[in-house]
């Protein structure tokens, strides 16, 4: 047989292989076995080269404690990461990121437009936040430190992010590798300009990241 179209029927069967389980409506028992991945943990099962996100899978959320009584959530609904990166290499990774700053959601329509506005994010000035990995620590069990540059408001700021390497697979529904993080880091607002109302509302500011990449 043709390499060609043996690698052509090879593809269409990964293709096929969903749409079949999908046909099967309802049958979850029968669906499952077939669609869920084998993820690995291991960071050696990771393969090296350029990974895009997955916005359909992906989450920024922040937190901020309101005089005490609750915290405050917050989501950012559009945002873009480009990652690259060897496994055998872990410390030479690299994470980009690029955050609209315009698509806040704290599901309450007028206080997102404050928040947006002058005295907050101020972002008819600053529609954009930025994050640049500048080094990489590899931890234990999948686990590593970010360090790079948080440029949000006009001010750019040293951060650290603690990341998880939550697995890799091949997933069949998307029909690629897919790897998937999770990443958090508390930051200053003041240190970013964003004072308003500082000493009443906290300064500290907790960020939480979900995000799904798929192999390019």
């Amino acid at each position: 047989m043709d390499h060609r179209n043996k690698s052509r029927k090879l593809g269409t069967g990964w293709v096929a292989l969903p749409l079949a389980a999908l046909a099967l409506g309802g049958c979850t028992s029968l669906v499952a076995p077939l669609l869920k991945p084998k993820l690995s943990a291991e960071i050696t099962a990771l393969p090296a080269g350029d990974w895009k996100l997955d916005p359909a899978h992906a989450a920024l959320v922040f937190r901020i404690n309101h005089l005490g009584y609750s915290d405050l959530i917050g989501r950012f609904e559009s945002f873009d990461v480009s990652l690259t990166g060897d496994a055998s290499d872990p410390a030479s990774a690299r994470a980009d990121a690029v955050i609209d700053m315009t698509s806040l959601d704290i599901a309450n329509d007028s206080f997102a437009q404050e928040l947006m506005g002058p005295k907050f994010f101020d972002t008819a000035r600053y529609p954009q936040a930025v994050f640049r990995t500048l080094s990489v620590t590899p931890g234990e069990n999948g686990g590593a430190e970010v360090n790079g540059e948080l440029t949000l408001h006009g001010q750019t700021r040293p951060v650290t992010l603690d990341v998880q390497f939550n697995g890799t697979a091949f997933d069949a529904i998307r029909g690629a590798q897919v790897a998937g993080f999770s990443a958090s880091t508390v930051i200053d607002r003041t240190d970013f300009g964003v004072s308003a109302f500082s000493g009443l509302v906290t300064d500290e500011v907790r960020i939480e990241i979900e995000a799904e990449f798929l192999k390019q």
